[in-house]
């Protein structure tokens, strides 16, 4: 199996067929995080932090990403290296790390993010260049080291702060956004063996022949070569679009329509419909406006909270009437 690219082939740059790719994968990450949001106000009830299909989604979702940065490496250094686009590339991409870590460090405290996918497409970008030149099969070696790793090399010195990028530890943070080297860095190594045994058959040149010409391909194509403006802003407006919805009453949580329809079930023992509606919304606009809804459905046998809640239904009924 031969290492070397052919010199004859012309640089390929961008290909219309990859970015939409990476904006198929931009799309099911938006999916993804919308659900999470939907799942953090209570507004649904799927398991998006813990449900095994939310799991295997997210890890399919990543997968794509680190795969399609190890393709796009065969394609932007397929005739050589570019090392000042190497740097600027990295740069970029270290910086948008560097922020994220930051806002959500101040927006989760200690479950900020240490190491995400941005970090890891960072270092992956570097440590991956050896192998656009070494042997193929050194990469598939590559490929099959890095995912046995998990199985024979955590160690307890991995555990670290400086060292959680290594995805080593026996212990691993709780971040929402975790995506260490191991066995990361493995959909990256795959992505230069397949990109380059593509390039080297001719199969990306055939590709780069096709363009996108429809509307709905064109602006795919443009949202996946804008990959990193649209990743660092799909979140903070989904969230922000969630957050407003709950915040304006234009939508109702799981939760709530379960405490709702609880109240009117046992206020409809001595009240008529029309009362109990009004007293029971009374009762949770009264318990959200004390601040204590949160508390209520993660604890609901306390007993000051219970208290509270009977008061304040008390009184709401006694408006209501």
């Amino acid at each position: 199996m031969r290492a070397t690219n052919s010199p004859q082939r012309p640089a390929l740059g961008r290909l219309d067929a990859v970015d939409i790719a990476r904006a198929a994968a931009l799309l099911a990450m938006a999916i993804y995080h919308l659900s999470w949001d939907l799942f953090w106000f209570r507004i649904v009830d799927w398991n998006v932090a813990a449900g095994i299909g939310w799991r295997v989604f997210a890890i399919a979702i990543a997968s794509s990403f680190l795969f399609l940065v190890g393709v796009s490496l065969v394609l932007a250094n397929g005739n050589g290296f570019r090392w000042r686009a190497i740097a600027v590339r990295f740069a970029k991409i270290a910086l948008a790390a560097a922020a994220v870590s930051v806002g959500t460090w101040f927006a989760l405290g200690d479950q900020f993010v240490r190491f995400g996918i941005l970090h890891c497409i960072a270092l992956a970008s570097l440590l991956a260049l050896p192998f656009l030149r070494l042997p193929l099969p050194a990469t598939m070696l590559g490929v099959a080291i890095v995912v046995s790793l998990p199985f024979w090399a955590r160690a307890d010195i991995f555990n670290q702060a400086g060292l959680l990028w290594t995805g080593l530890s026996t212990s691993p943070p709780a971040a929402v956004d975790y995506v260490p080297m191991v066995p990361w860095f493995a959909a990256v190594l795959l992505g230069v063996l397949v990109g380059r045994l593509a390039y080297s058959r001719g199969w990306l040149h055939r590709l780069g022949e096709w363009r996108a010409r429809g509307a709905v391909s064109r602006f795919a194509a443009l949202a996946g070569r804008h990959s990193l403006p649209v990743y660092l802003l799909h979140q903070p407006i989904l969230f922000g679009l969630v957050w407003s919805a709950v915040a304006l009453g234009l939508t109702q949580a799981p939760a709530e329509v379960e405490f709702l329809g609880n109240c009117r079930l046992s206020c409809s023992a001595t009240q008529d419909a029309a009362i109990c509606e009004r007293a029971c919304q009374c009762t949770l606009d009264g318990i959200k406006a004390t601040g204590n809804w949160q508390r209520l459905i993660e604890t609901p046998q306390d007993e000051e909270l219970t208290r509270i809640l009977r008061n304040t239904y008390t009184l709401c009924l006694a408006e209501s009437d």
